[in-house]
């Protein structure tokens, strides 16, 4: 029985198995006493946010009053939702309130109409004096003239000829 090859592997394989679950309740001993070596009370470390981490970014609002109920801990602007109003609200409480306007770049045949179109534009304006004091002098000239009526026999109607007795041209053109 004790040389039986079949009995001595049953042994040793029950031997292994005892080693084996000797091993593991070991393992699980020493688990359960780092378990209770960190079940100590931990340090506490706890941090507190006093402002909110986005003091520095802007905010949108409808109207100043808005403005004046937020809390700021810095600087920091308030754009109203069309980006036309600008509220610049400071620690203190003071409020500074901006229009804003787009800007649009200007290449150089922009920059030329523009400056085309106000040339025409004064020019109109050239044309529109003179012809308000064109008109003036025209009503103080009616009042001097000579007017005689003739009636044309071929068509049948009356013509007015005015002959003006002190009208002058100025000529108002810029020579090169």
């Amino acid at each position: 029985m004790f040389n039986n090859p079949y009995m001595q592997q049953r042994g040793i394989n029950q031997q292994n198995m005892y080693e084996q679950i000797d091993n593991q309740i070991n393992q699980l001993n020493h688990m359960k006493e780092q378990i209770k070596n960190n079940n100590q009370q931990p340090a506490i470390n706890q941090t507190f946010q006093i402002a909110p981490n986005n003091s520095h970014t802007m905010r949108y609002a409808n109207t100043i009053e808005d403005v004046n109920r937020e809390t700021v801990y810095f600087d920091t602007p308030f754009f109203s939702k069309d980006m036309s109003v600008l509220w610049l609200k400071g620690v203190n409480g003071n409020i500074k309130t901006y229009e804003l306007n787009e800007i649009i770049p200007k290449d150089a045949k922009d920059i030329q109409i523009e400056f085309l179109q106000s040339q025409i534009e004064e020019l109109k304006g050239m044309i529109k004096n003179e012809s308000i004091n064109a008109n003036v002098s025209n009503d103080d000239t009616e009042q001097d003239a000579t007017s005689t009526t003739a009636d044309d026999e071929s068509a049948r109607t009356t013509t007015k000829d005015v002959k003006s007795t002190n009208v002058q041209k100025v000529s108002r053109s810029k020579t090169k």
